[in-house]
């Protein structure tokens, strides 16, 4: 099961929510999907699940177009908006039977039991869900996101509200979710997509501005980043034979290396045949998911 997004547009008015993207992702993926407020996020999520109907581009989940079989792909995926809505009249078992019942799953008692035990919902499935905190109330969205087992999981700010304890807690129910399922995860809590995701999509002003592996973005203990900027733009092409280029700006680039020496040596190289003029050059020891977003989502 994968999601697969090819030229994908949403317009509102004079605005371009989302500019032409395109990305996929497989089976066993978690990716954290990042950008700042307005970015585009929220509404490729909707798309995806078939909430919204884009302008141009198509969507498969699992090889199914969204736009002409909504329904068919609705019951491979699973949902959990940023607004999370839920009935607060309703109780918590109530709640989840009914949306088990409108999935058309098979065995609702065994459906809802196994899904409040693994968002430990347990204690507080008596509750009306108004009566709930915030961060139950995340736990029963979660619950019901994945009710009826789907293959694929669009979590939006699944973790807001829940206190350190709980964060931890549903992280591993993410974590464990994603061996099997194909996950879209979106957060601005950067430390949280850091723990759990493998693979970072950022965008901006609805456009992605990254798509990378977090290790390829930030190193590991084993690697070291290098900074270079030059006075003037560069092309990725120029870096031809050099480790890892990732572009912060079109005149400034990050490389993670195992062997930075070398690296630094093939950058002054290049400069040196090239005649570019460098502004600066660093090296960059443990740079966070954090630091990157800054860069990338700074530089448009």
């Amino acid at each position: 099961m994968s999601i697969t997004i090819s030229g994908l547009t949403k317009i509102y008015g004079i605005q371009r929510a989302v500019n032409n993207i395109t990305f996929s992702i497989n089976k066993g993926e978690i990716v954290g999907f990042l950008g700042p407020n307005g970015a585009g996020k929220s509404t490729t999520m909707k798309i995806i699940t078939g909430y919204l109907p884009a302008d141009k581009g198509t969507v498969l989940v699992g090889g199914i177009d969204v736009s002409k079989n909504p329904i068919a792909t609705k019951k491979k995926v699973g949902y959990l908006a940023e607004a999370n809505p839920l009935y607060y009249d309703m109780y918590v078992r109530e709640y989840l039977s009914f949306v088990a019942g409108v999935h058309e799953v098979s065995d609702i008692k065994s459906a809802v039991e196994r899904v409040i035990g693994l968002t430990g919902l347990a204690i507080e499935s008596k509750k009306k869900t108004g009566q709930l905190s915030k961060g139950y109330k995340q736990r029963v969205g979660l619950a019901a996101a994945l009710i009826h087992d789907p293959e694929v999981l669009i979590l939006d700010e699944p973790t807001s509200g829940l206190d350190p304890n709980q964060i931890v807690e549903i992280r591993n129910v993410i974590k464990e979710q994603g061996i099997n399922k194909t996950v879209l995860f979106s957060s601005h809590i950067l430390q949280e997509v850091e723990a759990i995701c493998n693979r970072v999509i950022i965008i901006n002003k609805g456009e992605i501005v990254e798509d990378n592996l977090i290790t390829n973005l930030t190193g590991n203990k084993l690697t070291e980043s290098i900074v270079i900027e030059f006075q003037e733009s560069v092309d990725e092409s120029i870096f031809e034979g050099i480790s890892n280029p990732i572009k912060v700006s079109s005149n400034t680039w990050i490389f993670t290396t195992e062997n930075p020496d070398l690296v630094r040596k093939q950058l002054m190289e290049l400069v040196f045949k090239k005649s570019l003029n460098v502004i600066s050059l660093k090296n960059q020891s443990n740079v966070n998911l954090e630091a990157v977003f800054r860069q990338v989502t700074a530089s448009k």
